[in-house]
C-alpha cells in the first residue's frame, strides 16, 4: 500500500484499497475508456468525504495535484466514473434512505442508493420519481443527480434537476455547503462570508450579472440539455439564487454530493398506451407535430426504426410475439397516456386516433395492463439485443446522447442514415422522440486499427452534424470526457470560457474529476481509449436503453 493510501487509512473510517485486481476493476466504466486509479476508497459518511477533499487541496496548494473522481455503480457511458488518484465508490456506506416524509413527498437520501431500490420505497406510499433513467435498476441517485438524468417520460416530466430541492455539497476545498433555492437578502448574507463559501456565491453571482446576455444566448432550440453548466437557472428575476442547477450536471466537477433531498409526485398507476405503425419518415414527422399540439403531453413518445426490428426479429423473435405480424412497418411509435384521471386519458387518446384514422396509419390502443407491459417490454428488451450480439463488434457509446428540436428530427434521421451508409456502418435508430433524442450505438472492434480509428471520425462527424441542427451533444448522459472536446464547438470561444471560468471558481487546484467536460482535445482521448468492451457487468439486470 503507498504513502498516501497509508496516511488516508490512519485518518478514515471507511476503508481503502491499493490491490491490483481491484485498480483494474475500476479503471473503466461503461464508456470505451479505461484510466487506473491510484486508491480506491469507500467513505464511511461525509466527514470521510471532506477529510479526503481536504487532503487532496492541501497537496494541490504544495504542487501536487491527485484527482478526485466520486462514482457510484460505474453505469455512465461518458467517461465520468472513473479517473487518476483517488476513487471514492459510495454504493458501500453512503447508500442510506435518510429520511421519507410522506405528506410533503419529500425525501432525504445519500448518493450511493440504488434508484431503483428507493423507487420501490416511493411506489408503497403511492409516490415515485417520474424521471425513470433506462439504468434505474443498476445506477444510483448520485449518478444520475451528476448526469441530470431524463428518461423515456420526460417528454412531460423533465429531468432530474426539477426533482432536487437541496443539496449537501463538498466543496473542493473540504468544506461542506447546502445548496438550496435561497432569497436576495439571504443570498445577501451569505456573499458576506468570508469563507470558500462566500467567495463562489460572490463570484457565481459576479458573473451572472455581468453576462446575462451570453448566457442568454446559450440556450438551445432543445426541451432538455446537460451540456456544460446550467447558468441561467441559477438566479432569477425576483433575485432568488440557488447554487443548486449548477451542481446537478457538472458530474461531480464542482463538487461532491453527499446527500440529496428529493421531490417527489403521486404515482400514476394506470395508463393508455397507443402503438403506431409509420410507413415513412414524413408520417413520423406529421404525428409528432400533431402529439406537440395536443393540450396534454403524453408521458412517454418512444421510436423504433424497421432496423432495429429486424435484428430483433432474426435474434430473439419471441420479444415480437403477438406484437407484430412478420413485415415490419419503417418506423415504430409508442405513445403512453398516464393522466390521473380516466376521463383525461380518453379524451388525449381519442384525438389522437381520431389524427391517425383520418390519415389511415395502422395502430393498436391498449387499457390492459399485461398488454401495455408488452409493449414496453419490446421497446426496452429490443435495444438490449443489440449489446448482447455474437462476435468481437460491440455497440459503443460514443455518439449515443444527442439530441434536436422536434420539428427537426424527421431531417435528422435522415441525415444519420446516411451518415451511417457513408461509415459503411449498419444504424439502429430508437430513442425518445417526443423530445427529437436519440441513442446510437455503432458497433465496431476496438481491437482493430482501422474500428479504432473510425471512432473518432464518426464521433467528429456525428457532432458537427448535432451542430448543424443547432442540437445539444449531450442531452441526459453528461459531457463527460467523451463529448468535452466538442463543448467549444457546440457553445463558442466566449461561452466556454464562461464554463471554465465556473469550474475555476468552484475548483481553482483543479482537483476534482480532472478531464471531465473540460478535455482538451480527441487526441488527448486516444490513450484512454479501451482495447475491447463488453458490457458484461449488466447481464444481471438484460439492461435497455
Amino acid at each position: 500500500m503507498n504513502r498516501v493510501a497509508l496516511y488516508l487509512q490512519e485518518h478514515l473510517l471507511g476503508e481503502i484499497i491499493t490491490n491490483k485486481e481491484a485498480r483494474e476493476y475500476f479503471s473503466t466504466d461503461a464508456s470505451v475508456f479505461k484510466i487506473l486509479p491510484n486508491v480506491i476508497i469507500y467513505p464511511m459518511h461525509t466527514t470521510d468525504v471532506r477529510k479526503i477533499v481536504k487532503f487532496s487541496y492541501q497537496l494541490a496548494l504544495k504542487g501536487k495535484i491527485l484527482p478526485i473522481t466520486a462514482r457510484g455503480m460505474g453505469t455512465d457511458q461518458s467517461g465520468a466514473a472513473i479517473g487518476e488518484g483517488l476513487l471514492l465508490v459510495f454504493p458501500a456506506h453512503l447508500n442510506k434512505l435518510l429520511e421519507l416524509d410522506t405528506k410533503s413527498g419529500e425525501v432525504r437520501v445519500e448518493p450511493g442508493l440504488n434508484y431503483g431500490k428507493l423507487q420501490q420505497v416511493l411506489l408503497t406510499h403511492d409516490l415515485f420519481i417520474p424521471v425513470n433513467p433506462a439504468s434505474m435498476e443498476y445506477s444510483t441517485i448520485g449518478g444520475a443527480i451528476g448526469n441530470n438524468a431524463g428518461g423515456d417520460r420526460s417528454v412531460k416530466y423533465g429531468k432530474t434537476l426539477d426533482y432536487v430541492k437541496s443539496l449537501k455539497v463538498v466543496l473542493s476545498n473540504g468544506d461542506l455547503i447546502e445548496t438550496r433555492r435561497m432569497s436576495k437578502k439571504e443570498l445577501n448574507k451569505k456573499m458576506g462570508q468570508s469563507d470558500f463559501e462566500g467567495e463562489i456565491y460572490r463570484s457565481v453571482d459576479r458573473l451572472i450579472e455581468e453576462n446575462s446576455q451570453l448566457i442568454n444566448s446559450m440556450d438551445l432550440e432543445v426541451s432538455k440539455n446537460s451540456s456544460g453548466y446550467n447558468l441561467k437557472l441559477v438566479k432569477r428575476k425576483d433575485g432568488s439564487f440557488d447554487l443548486t442547477p449548477l451542481i446537478v450536471g457538472s458530474q461531480g466537477t464542482l463538487g461532491i454530493v453527499t446527500e440529496a433531498t428529493l421531490l417527489t409526485i403521486p404515482r400514476r398507476p394506470k395508463t393508455t398506451l397507443t402503438i403506431i405503425s409509420l410507413s415513412n419518415i414524413s408520417e413520423v414527422s406529421d404525428t409528432l407535430d400533431f402529439i406537440k399540439r395536443l393540450p396534454e403531453a403524453p408521458s412517454a413518445v418512444e421510436l423504433v426504426d424497421d432496423k432495429l426490428l429486424n435484428l430483433v426479429k432474426n435474434n430473439h423473435p419471441n420479444l415480437l410475439k403477438n406484437i407484430f405480424n412478420d413485415d415490419f412497418s419503417r418506423f415504430v411509435l409508442i405513445v403512453e397516456f398516464d393522466n390521473p384521471t380516466e376521463r383525461l386519458r380518453t379524451s388525449l387518446t381519442k384525438k389522437l386516433t381520431k389524427h391517425l384514422q383520418d390519415n389511415s396509419l395502422a395502430f393498436e390502443t391498449s387499457i390492459d395492463p399485461v398488454r401495455i407491459e408488452e409493449f414496453w417490454k419490446f421497446r426496452r428488451s429490443a435495444t438490449a439485443v443489440l449489446g448482447h450480439q455474437e462476435g468481437t463488434a460491440k455497440p459503443l457509446p460514443i455518439i449515443e446522447d444527442g439530441i434536436v428540436s422536434v420539428d427537426k428530427l424527421a431531417d435528422f434521421i435522415e441525415s444519420l442514415y446516411f451518415l451511417f451508409s457513408q461509415n459503411d456502418l449498419p444504424i439502429y435508430i430508437y430513442g425518445h422522440a417526443g423530445d427529437g433524442h436519440l441513442h446510437l450505438q455503432p458497433a465496431l472492434d476496438l481491437s482493430k486499427v482501422g474500428d479504432r480509428q473510425k471512432v473518432f471520425k464518426l464521433m467528429i462527424e456525428y457532432h458537427a452534424l448535432i451542430k448543424q441542427f443547432n442540437g445539444s451533444i449531450s442531452a441526459e448522459h453528461g459531457d463527460g470526457r467523451i463529448r468535452a472536446p466538442f463543448l467549444y464547438a457546440q457553445y463558442g470561444p466566449e461561452s466556454y470560457q464562461l464554463l471554465t471560468k465556473i469550474k475555476n471558481i468552484f475548483d481553482p487546484q483543479g482537483i476534482l474529476n480532472t478531464g471531465v467536460k473540460f478535455t482538451d482535445d480527441l487526441d488527448s482521448l486516444k490513450s484512454i481509449l479501451r482495447n475491447e468492451y463488453n458490457s458484461d457487468y449488466l447481464y444481471n439486470y438484460l439492461p435497455y436503453l
